[in-house]
């Protein structure tokens, strides 16, 4: 089992920056790909970027590639997302989730492939 918390969302201006941060308590964290996700209200959760257990590969959703970094920090068992020149359409609830892979270079971007999930962190981005 792993609890998720999300935490670092907030309010900020367009061209802004937030990072955000997921601590897993537990065991095994370096066994999971890490994603983040987002939710806007009436809308579906979608894929925002994935990073594989070892961290050597990253994915993005097309329209945060450039903006967005995600990262882990294996030791601390922590998972960030670095949010840089924000956009009013990035806002929305966002979660984190790990997923049980097999292979070290596994990049799941489906959220059904997700075995657990935070709560979710709120970020706003004003015009």
């Amino acid at each position: 089992q792993v609890l998720l918390v999300e935490s670092g969302g907030g309010l900020v201006q367009a061209g802004g920056s937030l990072r955000l941060s997921c601590a897993a308590s537990g065991r095994s964290f370096s066994s999971y790909a890490m994603g983040w996700f987002r939710q806007a209200p009436g809308k579906e959760r979608d894929f925002v970027a994935v990073i594989s257990r070892s961290g050597d590969n990253t994915l993005y959703v097309d329209s945060v590639k450039g903006r967005f970094t995600i990262s882990r920090d294996n030791a601390k068992n922590t998972v960030y997302l670095q949010m840089n020149s924000l956009k009013p359409e990035d806002t929305a609830l966002y979660y984190c989730a790990a997923a049980v892979v097999l292979g070290s270079y596994s990049a799941p971007k489906q959220t059904g492939q997700y075995n657990y999930w935070g709560q979710g962190t709120q970020v706003t981005v004003s015009s």
